[in-house]
């Protein structure tokens, strides 16, 4: 492969090759395997960078455990952040109290994100830093917050932090990714995610040279000033029509199983919808919602519809429009968004973690509706484009994870094949960000030269997939042969990351 300026211009044997380019600096790559990079299309990065140097509470198994972390990390002085509590997965269900967090903490703002980051358990001198919290919807004195009220507390630990902490943080994020073999990201940011300086420091600190692309989005209402001021790609990501499962904040149409008081929380209804995707397909930016739960993606589907009567299907489908987790869906609303062209940015390694008779979803929802969720093979089928991510620090910043994740997925025919999942990871991050020229993703002459370099076992060729209908899965579509992606399989180990030419990560200067 020959690469000038940041392009690939060859690719052949190297006998031509080294005649075609008599004078290139020729670099033996010892057998690795070079594949194009990957595009994590749902991130957040400050809040990665920080859990990366925070207190990781995966671990943890009952409220003893979490409370002895608390009183192990805590500081005096300093907002103790820490994330990845997950009850379903404890030996014994009890969370702590909020006078037990208190007295573990000995008075430290302490501010502990549940795993699907939609609710916390939180110290009382926390709340004092969010008084508004009180009176906010999903307020509780005991329990963890959720909805408006865990905004509010979020909100007071991005205010409790400097901007060197937050530079720290988003460099710690982007150094991870390029060790990943990523080499581009989608930033999903707005006001009750990360804030507008968030945002703006990270697109500056990308534009410096050694870092992997950073695409903004912000979501927000009516807020295309804000961002164009920005330099956000379009107003979508986190703009949340509902909340997650695992909080019982996704909008269902029957209730939760383990709380049948409960169908969760819908913030926006088909008219706000419309409205959002109107204005945007208007001012030329994207639109896009977070929406998971079924009665929240039937709202969204209603949403577009109705703005189709204002727009039109073609003016709709060429906005490119993106929907977030789109976890619960059937194959009619499936073939309706394939018509407007939206993207389903999903995360596969949400099945991983959640999915099976015995997982969160099992739990929240029942066998029938669990084995329902995240269908990527039915999206693929119906048409609609997929961009894989990890909504970090959701889910690990693994995206070889999340490929053998949406290969072997826990519901039988419901995952893609090796091809199908690796193009939704590159080529499909790539167009989700509006990139349709055809060849940002693959390794072709005239193709930017974003690309990765794996120490990896035997390379497999897949079988194509008949069921993606858009993305074509046979050798023609430049997909390469993969590494063995069995579930036991050792996964492939990142050797060096280039985006346009530019060395991101390199395994051997790094080691040195």
């Amino acid at each position: 492969m020959a690469v000038k300026d940041g392009t690939i211009v060859w690719i052949g044997q190297d006998g031509p090759g080294r005649a075609l380019h008599p004078d290139a600096r020729v670099e033996d790559l010892d057998g690795a395997f070079v594949a194009p990079g990957f595009v994590d299309a749902h991130v957040h990065a400050t809040a990665t960078g920080l859990h990366l140097a925070g207190v990781d509470l995966g671990g943890i198994t009952d409220a003893a455990g979490l409370l002895a972390a608390i009183r192990a990390a805590a500081r005096p002085g300093e907002v103790l952040i820490a994330h990845g509590w997950d009850e379903t997965t404890w030996t014994t269900p009890r969370l702590p109290s909020r006078a037990e967090i208190d007295e573990a903490a000995g008075g430290v703002p302490v501010y502990l994100s549940r795993v699907d980051v939609h609710s916390a358990l939180v110290s009382t001198a926390l709340v004092g830093l969010a008084p508004t919290a009180r009176d906010a919807a999903g307020w509780s004195a005991e329990g963890p917050l959720t909805r408006d009220a865990h905004h509010h507390v979020r909100g007071a630990v991005r205010a409790a932090l400097t901007r060197e902490q937050r530079r720290r943080a988003q460099e710690a994020f982007l150094r991870l990714a390029a060790a990943r073999g990523i080499v581009s990201v989608h930033e999903c940011a707005g006001p009750d995610i990360s804030g507008e300086d968030d945002l703006a420091d990270l697109l500056a600190l990308a534009a410096e040279p050694g870092h992997p692309e950073v695409v903004g989005y912000w979501g927000e209402l009516e807020a295309a000033g804000t961002a164009r001021r920005l330099g956000a790609r379009g107003l979508a990501g986190d703009l949340f029509v509902d909340g997650a499962l695992g909080s019982r904040t996704a909008a269902l149409h029957e209730p939760y199983l383990d709380e049948p008081s409960s169908t969760g929380a819908r913030y926006l209804d088909a008219d706000a919808i419309a409205a959002h995707l109107i204005a945007c397909t208007e001012a030329g930016l994207q639109a896009g919602f977070h929406v998971i739960g079924d009665a929240g993606v039937a709202e969204v589907v209603r949403g577009f519809q109705l703005a189709e009567k204002t727009v039109g299907q073609r003016a709709l489908a060429g906005g490119h429009h993106r929907l977030e987790h789109l976890e619960m869906i059937d194959a009619e609303q499936a073939k309706a968004l394939a018509g407007w062209g939206v993207t389903g940015s999903m995360q596969p390694q949400f099945d991983a973690l959640w999915g099976g008779p015995e997982g969160m979803y099992a739990r929240r929802l029942g066998a029938g509706r669990a084995a329902g969720m995240n269908p990527f093979a039915m999206l693929a089928a119906e048409g609609v484009l997929l961009a894989f991510g990890s909504d970090c620090p959701v889910t690990p910043l693994q995206p070889w994870e999340s490929v053998r994740a949406a290969i072997h997925h826990r519901t039988p025919g419901s995952g893609l094949s090796a091809r199908a999942a690796f193009t939704a990871h590159t080529r499909g991050g790539h167009r989700a960000a509006g990139d349709t020229d055809g060849l940002t993703g693959s390794l072709v002459p005239g193709a930017p030269a974003h690309y990765a370099v794996w120490d990896a076992a035997d390379l497999v060729v897949a079988a194509p997939d008949s069921r993606v209908q858009r993305w074509s899965t046979d050798p023609r579509s430049r997909v390469p042969a993969l590494p063995p992606l069995d579930p036991d399989a050792p996964l492939p180990a990142c050797l060096r990351t280039v985006r346009a030419g530019e060395v991101l990560y390199d395994a051997f200067t790094s080691a040195a």
